[in-house]
């Protein structure tokens, strides 16, 4: 019989199991058991029943995690009935761990745990052990299965599964509000005492948060925490297993809370009755920000958003306030133009609420606060004032020099009542046609006026403190030059009139208007007639066609271009404005041949010397002859330029330029070149012919008379200029003929160095100091004995 000994560490005995014996909690497996007989009274034969022991058979081992003992854990043996005790028999163990965490004596059947072994790694282990004869090798047993089981010990703590929670709830919440739950498990079995049973608590947080020791929900504990009492805690949360009784395991974590802020509280200003005094320059313009006031609101973010207003006060309607979004200020400004001279204190009452009041929290009281600002005016040093912002004058264009023609008035706004001096920016009336009293603000005329150049004047009248010049300001004056009848009406256009040779009497043949400079407040009315001269025209007439213009008429019938070509008819120009203006205008109208249905033809008297009419091949002759004479002519001029010139070579003298670079030897040297020629009008040379063209025709050499007696060398060389110019054989190209003149001789004869040389012992040179600023530097080199010695 097969006999399976299992072992309680804790008690330090083993029991062998039968079957007979076997609990419920334990295994039993018989695979290949022999075959039972159960031996027993049968109720229809009253047979004996009988059974026999089964051969192979074991339990169930349990074996404890972490052991440390000194020596190997025994788990448990195997025997069989085959087994005599002979050591024929031999055990073979197989499976999960089998030789290596666990070994079997293959003699005895005696199993041990060789490692310590940890449940939470693996907590169940399958084997399968045999029996076999050593001799033959076949198992007297069939194989079979047996489970060993890992009993947990408390050897986990429980462990949270962050390190450290963070979690935000509002002020001011009711006690028992959720915050976070926490959560921590235990890597022991559950399902085997209290080893992963969690229990938590709250090490460190009280009295203002609690947890629920199985859930661990952490909750508030006090009232209507305040955030500006304080914003952050630090909550410690303890988990302990074995359902929190001692000895248990245990693990910590930290939860940071923090107070969220909510608006429960109003904006308040540092007194109730704050008197805020604020100084203000007279002269500020709008929007001009005069000074800030704040309230103060412990609520962060939009909760603390304050929203001023003047709600009351004298100074209402002057001034305003705007919120500073960044600060949470209140900006107040300037609204309207301040006046020291009218009012110097203002008196506002300011009220700071919230944008975003809770209704939660307004049984609290109103979110509002109010104080009192004090402005004062301060009086400043203002320029001066002028009566109107802008001045309109008018004034007629025959107004006379020196005539008042307005006036512009300012005065100091300030208490001092200083006073005032005028002027014209002369930047705006450049022509200088205004002027102004300095005392009095008068504009007056300094040159006459014409409206039809100038219609409009737009000067500025510069007013200026005399105590004070800094202070000025300025205002512009617009001049409006009013029209008086003084410009006469004309024509206004210039017409080319003609009349037809073939013209009926009473047939019109011109409609003339006219112009005028000036501007009548009632429009232009012009009137024509024909000088009282013509008042009777044999030839034409003039109507009026009461619209301000007029047309011409024939009074005849037919008109010759060869009798006369043109008539002038003088026509007077009336205008309806006074005095009345008039002027003579002259139309000019020619006599012109048209066609039959009065198209103009022609007009010039030249024209009737000519035929009726050329035909095509008239035009085209007279285009060949003028063809002709061209190419003739353009043959003639080309034969004449063909001419050979006699001199080919550099001397030729057609727009050469000969250069000597002789300087000569100085007034000594006399075989250089004999001036006396040139000074001499006797020793010119004679006229020669042209040498550079073969002559045509042989010339008489004109001579003339022997006129060079007491003639300077000037008039010489205009003489000869005079001659060159009327000369019939001088060249027909461009030539050079230079003629050279030095002049009288001067004062002080020659300034030559050369000459110097000869004369013996200084010389005096202090004339040189009586001829001017010219001769100045010469002077002070050679002027006195201290010269020469420097």
């Amino acid at each position: 019989m097969m006999r399976t000994h299992s072992f309680l560490t804790v008690l330090l005995w083993s029991s062998v199991f039968y079957v007979v014996h076997m609990t419920p909690s334990q295994k039993r497996t018989n695979k290949h058991s022999h075959s039972e007989r159960i031996t027993g009274l049968s109720e229809n034969d009253g047979k004996t029943l009988h059974r026999t022991k089964r051969g192979w058979m074991w339990n169930q081992f349990f074996l404890l995690e972490e052991y440390t003992g000194p020596d190997t854990q025994y788990v448990g043996k195997l025997h069989t009935d085959q087994d005599k005790g002979d050591g024929n028999l031999k055990y073979i163990l197989t499976g999960d761990g089998a030789g290596s965490l666990f070994i079997i004596d293959e003699n005895t059947g005696d199993i041990h745990a060789a490692k310590k072994l940890d449940r939470e790694e693996k907590s169940l282990y399958v084997l399968r052990a045999k029996a076999i004869d050593r001799k033959t090798g076949r198992q007297v047993e069939p194989e079979s299965e047996f489970i060993i089981k890992i009993h947990d010990i408390n050897d986990n703590e429980p462990k949270f599964t962050k390190d450290m929670y963070t979690a935000s709830i509002p002020e001011m919440s009711g006690v028992g509000t959720s915050v976070i739950q926490v959560t921590a498990t235990d890597a022991d079995d559950a399902n085997y005492g209290n080893s992963a049973k969690v229990v938590y608590s709250i090490l460190q947080g009280q009295p203002y948060f609690s947890v629920d020791p199985e859930t661990g929900i952490i909750k508030t504990a006090l009232p209507d925490m305040n955030r500006e009492n304080r914003e952050q805690y630090q909550v410690v949360i303890q988990a302990k297993d074995m359902g929190g009784q001692m000895g248990g395991l245990s693990g910590t974590t930290t939860v940071n809370i923090t107070l969220t802020d909510v608006n429960d509280n109003p904006p308040r200003f540092p007194q109730s009755m704050e008197h805020l005094i604020v100084c203000s320059p007279e002269s500020a313009p709008p929007g001009t920000p005069l000074g800030r006031i704040k309230a103060n609101d412990p609520d962060v973010g939009e909760n603390a958003e304050i929203e001023y207003s003047i709600s009351s006060g004298d100074g209402s309607d002057m001034f305003d306030i705007i919120t500073d979004k960044d600060t949470q200020e209140g900006i107040i400004t300037v609204k309207k133009h301040l006046d020291f001279e009218n009012k110097v204190l203002y008196t506002l009452k300011v009220e700071a609420s919230n944008t975003h009041p809770d209704p939660r929290f307004l049984q609290l009281g109103p979110f509002k606060d109010t104080a009192f600002v004090k402005i004062s005016v301060e009086d400043i040093d203002e320029p001066p004032v002028f009566s109107r912002p802008w001045y309109l004058i008018e004034v007629d264009e025959d107004a006379k020099e020196g005539s008042i023609i307005g006036q512009v008035v300012a005065q100091d706004p300030d208490i001092a009542k200083n006073a005032i001096k005028y002027s014209v920016d002369r930047h705006t009336d450049l022509d200088r046609i205004f002027n102004i009293y300095s005392g009095n603000g008068s504009l007056f005329l300094s040159k006459p006026l014409d409206r039809e150049e100038t219609p409009w004047h737009n000067i500025t009248v510069i007013a200026t403190e005399i105590n004070n010049p800094k202070q000025s300001s300025q205002i512009p004056v617009f001049i409006r030059i009013l029209d008086i009848n003084d410009h006469a009406p004309e024509f206004a256009n210039y017409y080319e009139t003609f009349v037809c040779e073939n013209a009926k009497a009473g047939q019109l043949i011109q409609t003339v208007s006219a112009i005028d400079k000036d501007q009548p407040p009632r429009g232009h009315k012009f009137f024509f007639e024909l000088v009282p001269e013509f008042a009777v025209h044999p030839n034409f007439s003039v109507v009026d066609n009461k619209d301000n213009t007029a047309g011409i008429m024939t009074r005849r019938n037919g008109y010759s271009r060869s009798k006369t070509s043109t008539y002038l008819l003088p026509i007077i120009i009336f205008d309806n404005d006074y005095p009345i203006q008039s002027s003579t205008g002259t139309l000019t109208i020619r006599v012109c041949a048209c066609d039959s249905r009065g198209n103009m033809q022609s007009c010039s008297a030249e024209a009737l010397l000519l035929p009726a009419g050329l035909s095509t091949g008239a035009l085209v002759a007279i285009l060949l002859c003028i063809i002709i004479l061209l190419v003739v002519l353009f043959t003639a001029l080309k034969r004449q330029r063909k001419k050979e010139p006699l001199i080919i070579s550099k001397d030729d003298v057609r727009d050469n330029i000969v250069t000597y670079n002789d300087e000569g030897g100085g007034e000594e040297d006399t075989q250089a070149f004999d001036i006396g020629t040139l000074r001499n009008p006797e020793a010119r040379e004679e006229s020669k012919m042209r040498r550079d063209v073969i002559p045509e025709t042989i010339f008489q050499i004109r001579r003339t008379a022997p006129l060079w007696e007491n003639i300077d060398v000037q008039d010489f060389i205009h003489r000869r200029l005079k001659e060159n110019d009327s000369d019939p054989a001088a060249p027909p190209y461009d030539s050079l003929a230079t003629y050279a003149y030095e002049g009288n001789d001067s004062i002080a004869n020659s300034l030559s160095s050369l000459e110097s040389l000869t004369t013996e012992g200084n010389q005096d040179y202090d004339y040189l100091s009586d001829w001017g600023p010219r001769f100045k530097k010469l002077a002070d080199m050679y002027g006195g004995e201290d010269s020469d010695r420097d």
